[in-house]
């Protein structure tokens, strides 16, 4: 990464060179007249091998910057980004935003934006690994051989990907916020598939490349479609159900993206009423940006720290993520889960996880007399958003058990479900919990038995 105008370096994921790019476009839009600045900067290297056929296809690496400016003119605001970071791309990214402030109507409730106390004291070392930001190419290649490997020996094909990131990210306001810190994130994941309608996934994740262990996530998605083989059919009803990691992170991430967030409440569209229960005394779920379990994160797009938040304490609804504009509608703090502006979908907790409970996976499977053993969801999309009913499939190895025993592969199940009621009927929770990425970042989740989950149909055969 060259470095850019005025002798700022970008170079290696500097978080020092980020925060100062943050604050000469801040210093520019102030100069050209905005009544207050805001610019946030991401610069960072990414890198990705894909496999597929059991052949490594694709090999790729980035480098780039990114700039998001917001300027507030009284009650108007503006944004604009860029990828440029030379003079002349500096000079225009602040003139489109100063432009827009112009043209765009008052926001009544413009809160203006977070003070300089609201930033972090320090950066959190926690969000780094040199090891994912040196791993090379072949090692990246080493993984998917490993992966490769695993399938071969049990028959089947792999598919996948190998991926990394490493950035710096740096927030400065017109307000006095300064933050910057460096951040590391890396996922393998696998899809496995065999001839006879068998299929496995896998997926481990982490902010160090280095810990993640290739050969074991490639038998463990290679098994799933070895032994998924031949599935049978299955009449659609009511079953208990044990949840692997991967199909409750769908559960966590619908209840971010749906319920814990201040917009949504605001708005009436969230389930979310302080006090009220929704899930069993098994179920808590927090959100916190220096679990060093999931991806850590300091602070959020606007540059105010990160707080800890318990979005359900034993079933109780308790907090909410805000921002900055949320905040003040509600006369309290930013608890820092702002996204880059313009964000009409409001603040969303991206650093979730669930507690864990005091069972194996085995004990979990060992307590169910009649029901299945999911894996993962899949295409999974709300029917009704205050009601978190969510309506999906099973994907990559969905099990009968009877009697407590894994008796063989059902075909795939379409469900429509509210994942409140499912969060009701917890029976039982795993010790053990996995990191997995969502839409709503990282999650890190324990397998779960639930009494009853509505299954509605099969899938097609094939």
């Amino acid at each position: 990464m060259s470095s850019v105008g005025g002798g700022l370096d970008l170079r290696g994921a500097n978080p020092e060179g980020a925060l100062r790019l943050a604050e000469e476009v801040v210093r520019l839009a102030s100069a050209a007249g905005a009544g207050e600045a805001e610019a946030l900067v991401i610069a960072g290297d990414s890198a990705l091998t894909r496999f597929a056929n059991s052949e490594i296809h694709q090999n790729v690496a980035s480098s780039e910057v990114y700039i998001n400016l917001r300027v507030a003119q009284g009650r108007r605001v503006g944004v604009a980004s860029t990828g440029r970071i030379d003079a002349e791309g500096l000079r225009a990214v602040v003139e489109r935003a100063v432009a827009i402030a112009g043209a765009v109507e008052e926001l009544d409730d413009w809160a203006g934006l977070p003070p300089a106390g609201a930033g972090p004291r320090t950066p959190l070392a926690s969000a780094w690994a040199d090891g994912t930001a040196t791993f090379t190419p072949e090692q990246r290649a080493a993984g998917a051989r490993a992966v490769i490997a695993a399938a071969d020996a049990a028959g089947v094909t792999a598919f996948g990907s190998f991926s990394m990131d490493a950035e710096a990210v740096a927030v400065a306001s017109s307000t006095g916020i300064r933050a910057a810190e460096r951040r590391t994130s890396s996922q393998l994941l696998t899809v496995t598939m065999g001839p006879d309608g068998g299929s496995g996934y896998a997926e481990q994740c982490s902010v160090d490349a280095t810990r993640i262990d290739a050969a074991a996530i490639g038998r463990e998605a290679a098994e799933r479609a070895r032994v998924t083989a031949n599935p049978v059919d299955l009449a659609p009803g009511d079953y208990q159900v044990v949840l692997n990691p991967y199909a409750v992170s769908d559960i966590t991430d619908m209840l971010g993206y749906l319920g814990f967030s201040a917009l949504a409440v605001a708005e009436d569209r969230s389930f979310f009423e302080a006090g009220r229960r929704v899930g069993s005394d098994l179920v808590t779920i927090t959100d916190d940006g220096t679990d060093p379990d999931g991806f850590p994160a300091g602070f959020d797009a606007e540059g105010v720290a990160k707080q800890r938040l318990v979005l359900l304490d034993r079933g109780v609804c308790r907090d909410l993520a805000y921002d900055q504009q949320t905040a003040a509608r509600a006369h309290r703090a930013s608890t820092g889960h702002g996204l880059p502006a313009p964000n009409p979908y409001g603040p969303f907790p991206t650093n979730m996880a669930m507690a864990p409970g005091d069972a194996s996976l085995d004990e979990l499977i060992g307590g169910m007399e009649r029901g299945l053993l999911v894996t993962r969801f899949h295409y999974t999309n709300p029917v009704h958003g205050k009601r978190v009913v969510i309506t999906g499939m099973t994907r990559d190895g969905t099990f009968l058990v009877e009697g407590g025993r894994i008796v063989g592969p059902v075909r795939n199940l379409r469900f429509t479900m509210s994942y409140l009621d499912a969060l009701a009927g917890v029976e039982a929770v795993s010790r053990e919990r996995r990191c997995i990425k969502g839409m709503m970042g990282g999650a890190v989740v324990p397998a779960l038995r639930i009494g009853a989950f509505t299954f509605t149909g099969a899938t097609a055969a094939g």
